[in-house]
């Protein structure tokens, strides 16, 4: 398993609360186009398939892989909710 950040700007308004509803039930929302996924390669390009339904060309969705045991920095709200921890 790896740890990905989700992150996307959709154009339409409707678009994007479908697109946002469907990502909560898939991963752990950071701010509110941006998510957390814990998958393998396979569960991520599956959630791309997936997600290709609510997308059109002028939107733009980006999936960055980043290390379990980064160092992340916040100000204001917390980035994930308290007792959530990753481990690898």
């Amino acid at each position: 398993m790896n740890v990905w950040i989700l992150c996307y700007d959709i154009r339409e308004p409707k678009r994007l609360q479908r697109v946002h509803r469907f990502m909560c039930k898939c991963a752990q929302p950071v701010q509110y186009s941006v998510f957390l996924l814990i998958a393998d390669d396979e569960g991520v390009a599956r959630l791309l398939r997936h997600l290709e339904a609510y997308i059109e060309d002028e939107d733009d969705v980006r999936v960055y892989g980043i290390q379990a045991a980064c160092h992340i920095e916040t100000l204001g709200q917390a980035i994930l909710p308290e007792g959530l921890l990753l481990l690898e």
